[in-house]
């Protein structure tokens, strides 16, 4: 009903604007430019104000608090009490992505992403309470890390910033962001994470044995052990 009125309110000011340019004929060009350019506006903000609406309404609602709840019931103890966790066993996800994290529990449900531990958890949980952990995960402010290795730490800059260009492999920054912080809604947080986890993962990827991002597996096939080791050790400290 909001959206509608906007629209008819939008509706009626374009109509205005039509109206002038159909009575006075005798409009300089600058005038008939300046009406086309408000038509334009208007229309633009009728289109922009229906999506914004209909993304709203569609929305699901989340509750936090039953978020934090399921949260430190099944996933604390591996993932850390405010999703920071302090074993390079399991990734840190404290201020990771929600719709990232969303899709990743949706995949290990599906079996779209295999493990074992997680894809038992997953099952259990219905769409609701999916996003009721997220939400609350995600809202955590993830703690800094630092790079360990200092042989590699150059090579490890070399290819998240620039890439490896006679082998087609692009920056990682243009999609996880110069700081690491990623791309909301696109493509994860790495900075800070789990230097093993990550090394872990961009091998499974490699391998084939995570097999729910193709565009990672194609990055990862063309690394070597020492370029994963590398750029995983570069990301825990990015911040």
């Amino acid at each position: 009903m909001q959206a509608a009125i906007v629209v008819l309110e939008l509706a009626g000011l374009t109509g205005m604007a039509l109206l002038c340019m159909a009575v006075e004929p005798d409009f300089s060009s600058l005038h008939h430019r300046l009406a086309m350019k408000l038509l334009v506006t208007l229309a633009a903000a009728a289109l922009l104000s229906v999506s914004a609406f209909a993304n709203e309404a569609a929305a699901p609602k989340v509750d936090k608090a039953a978020g934090e709840a399921q949260f430190a019931a099944v996933c604390a103890a591996c993932h850390g009490a405010d999703g920071n966790s302090g074993s390079p066993e399991y990734p840190r996800i404290a201020g990771q992505g929600p719709e990232y994290l969303l899709k990743q529990l949706h995949d290990f449900k599906s079996g779209k992403r295999a493990n074992a531990i997680m894809s038992g958890f997953a099952s259990q949980l219905s769409d609701a309470d999916m996003r009721n952990v997220v939400a609350w995960v995600s809202s955590q402010a993830p703690k800094t890390n630092t790079a360990k290795d200092k042989d590699l730490v150059m090579m490890g800059e070399r290819i998240y910033r620039g890439g490896i260009a006679d082998r087609h492999i692009a920056a990682c920054a243009g999609c996880h962001s110069p700081n690491g912080a990623g791309i909301p809604a696109q493509f994860p947080r790495v900075s800070g994470q789990h230097a093993a986890y990550t090394e872990a993962q961009l091998n499974a990827f490699r391998s084939g044995a995570r097999a729910n991002n193709p565009i990672m597996t194609d990055v990862a096939a063309k690394l070597n052990d020492k370029e994963i080791k590398a750029v995983a050790d570069y990301m825990a400290g990015l911040r």
